[in-house]
């Protein structure tokens, strides 16, 4: 280990920034980004890496840390494998876990046809063929066990010769396998299902594998939706979160016991959905972060209470976005707001306090005048009130006018929290002169299920009505310039953009859609994860007894009402994003351009349904700024 005690990053990001005053693409790009790894052994430290991005390499580098759980100096450590637990290795200390891809299926060319080796075409016959910004191979991820100094040939295959994968594509890891508390058997998370029935199911299992015997019982066989993160209590309880609903991703996110024998749902009688867990160390209460009211917080339940009511430990203008391990009465988190990137906090689990940990950017936010950032609540044309957030410049003054931006949250069904984006990063509009505000509209979490549920079959109602109670209300403000308003969002956000350009009735001058649906005929003969177009959209086009899905391709399909178009808009694509195809992005712009509309396609042709390459997002940044200078 090697030990250098550093004035936390300050001396090389104070150089960077000294000559800056507002938060700019360059710099946004080059903040530090912080991970926690864990507690260590003795309870003493908290280990974190933080990454960098190079914009001159377009690479990036991580250094991992050590820094005393009550605060001080952080230690750059090269190894920290033996200072925390490693959950892969079992508790008797015999095997480790581990996962690697595994070929069982011919999908190449050379594959079918082994002369042709220098083919490169690829031959399906079933659907699930391409997901996120992949194609399939023919290779599944399998769960591998083995003693801790074998060689790889000597893991052995739980999973062996099934056509599935653990962990789960595309964003599963290691929290998807995991021992149990005896070293006996294995649970991993898997959705055992094939071609069309895996594309249109969210019906993931929590498998349970003996050593022993080489069997698999499958634990959560009676639930139809998800069944995800398991994770044992040190009494030994079993706990993981559920869905109910098959084909629904945005289901109710509940945290299931097994107590005794039978599932028992902590949060059933609570009208939210959980995000993540951890258990406590005494194994008496469970810890959990949920959205709330425009935040995501961390609360506690009581696996033992009646009233299954959680309470809520922490409360600000903030999110609490990771739990990072706890210790007694002691939890370390991720914390963030709309002015500030991740840094490591400590929560007092009784009484709520937060102190801040790491100070990976403080240097960097303290030399740079922030945004104010405001909660307003709006009337909704159906009488609600709807939380939103008011981003304002730096230096706001009231006296003048600023042009103003409506901001379209994506998934549809993301929480519109206190989150910091290194892409639609709120701080970095506002250092540019706009006005940001960003509507909890329906089909968000954190306002109860109700809420969130309401948006799905229903893309161009109420949500879209909700938009425009946002910016109308706004609008009131003198300060607001509302001959300079846009609009902005991807995923969703692009969609409701495409259609907002057809009935805001004039109100915006610009507009900014990336990977947006635009041809829902399209999108629905395209898209990999048909379980969410089956269940926001009502199903399939061709089905005409499907009322819910011929309104939605009717009604609510952006393309239908493209002549209606009349206003400036930049579209911008991905050329690997497979859950909005490129076909979204370029039938949008040539409709534009084919009415004369001014409009430009940004395209990336190796980014998937985001940016992940740094020199890219600079480009995206600036190429965002000129449009709305040209068109504001």
């Amino acid at each position: 280990m090697r030990k250098i005690v550093i004035s936390f990053l300050t001396v090389f990001t104070f150089l960077q920034i000294s000559a800056q005053d507002m938060m700019t693409p360059e710099l946004l790009v080059q903040l530090g980004k912080v991970s926690g790894k864990g507690i260590t052994k003795d309870g003493n430290h908290v280990i974190f890496s933080v990454s960098k991005y190079s914009v001159e390499t377009n690479s990036k580098t991580s250094t991992t840390y050590k820094i005393p759980i009550n605060g001080g100096d952080a230690t750059v450590i090269e190894d920290y494998s033996n200072l925390i637990n490693d959950p892969s290795i079992s508790s008797n200390g015999s095997y480790k876990l581990t996962s690697k891809a595994v070929k069982l299926e011919k999908v190449l060319g050379v594959d079918v046809h082994s002369d042709m080796k220098e083919s490169d075409v690829k031959i399906y016959n079933e659907l699930n063929y391409r997901h996120w910004d992949t194609w399939s191979d023919g290779t599944f991820n399998h769960v591998f066990y083995g003693g801790i100094k074998d060689a790889d040939d000597a893991l052995i295959d739980i999973m062996a010769n099934q056509a599935f994968d653990c962990p789960q594509k595309p964003f599963g890891g290691s929290e998807d396998y995991i021992w149990s508390p005896d070293s006996k058997s294995i649970l991993y998370v898997s959705k055992k299902l094939k071609g069309t029935a895996y594309a249109v199911s969210t019906n993931t299992d929590i498998y349970e594998y003996n050593i022993a015997n080489k069997t698999t019982l499958n634990l959560t066989e009676a639930n139809e939706g998800y069944d995800t993160q398991p994770s044992f209590s040190s009494k030994g309880q079993l706990a993981w979160l559920q869905m109910k609903r098959d084909g629904y991703e945005a289901d109710k996110n509940d945290i299931i016991v097994n107590i005794n024998g039978e599932h028992t749902n902590l949060t059933d009688a609570w009208d939210g959905t959980v995000n993540s867990f951890v258990w406590q160390d005494k194994g008496e209460k469970i810890y959990f972060i949920a959205p709330i009211g425009g935040t995501v917080q961390l609360f506690e339940i009581d696996v033992t209470s009646k009233s299954k009511q959680p309470k809520q430990i922490t409360n600000g203008q903030f999110d609490v976005s990771g739990i990072v391990g706890q210790i007694n009465n002691t939890l370390v988190v991720n914390r963030r707001d709309m002015n500030h990137a991740v840094e490591l906090y400590t929560v007092n689990a009784k009484t709520g306090e937060m102190k801040q940990l790491t100070h990976v950017n403080d240097a960097t936010y303290n030399s740079i005048q922030l945004s104010s950032v405001k909660k307003r609540m709006v009337k909704t044309t159906d009488g609600k009130e709807m939380v939103s957030w008011v981003i304002y410049p730096p230096n706001f003054d009231a006296s003048k006018k600023y042009p103003t931006l409506l901001y379209c949250q994506g998934g549809p069904q993301g929480a519109l929290s206190q989150f910091y984006s290194f892409r639609w990063n709120f701080q970095i509009m506002a250092a540019n002169g706009y006005i940001i505000i960003a509507p909890n509209r329906r089909g968000m979490p954190g306002h109860g299920v109700e809420w969130n549920e309401q948006i799905s079959k229903d893309y161009g109602g109420q949500n879209m009505e909700d938009y425009l109670a946002a910016i109308d209300d706004i609008s009131k403000e003198s300060y607001v310039d509302t001959d300079r308003l846009g609009a902005v969002g991807a995923s969703y956000g692009g969609f409701s953009v495409f259609y907002l350009a057809a009935i805001h009735n004039n109100r915006f001058k610009s507009f900014i859609a990336h990977d947006g649906m635009f041809n829902l005929r399209s999108m629905y003969g395209t898209t990999e994860e048909l379980f969410f177009v089956n269940w926001d959209l009502g199903g399939a086009y061709w089905d005409k007894n499907n009322a819910a899905a011929q309104k939605t391709f009717e009604e609510f399909n952006p393309a239908n009402f493209v002549e209606k178009w009349n206003t400036p808009i930049l579209i911008i694509q991905g050329g690997k994003d497979y859950r909005v195809p490129i076909g979204q992005g370029l039938e949008a712009f040539q409709a534009a351009q084919l009415q004369g509309i001014k409009s430009r396609l940004l395209y990336f042709p190796e980014e998937n349904h985001w940016v992940l390459n740094s020199q890219n997002s600079i480009v995206w940044q600036r190429e965002f700024f000129k449009w709305l200078k040209e068109t504001l």
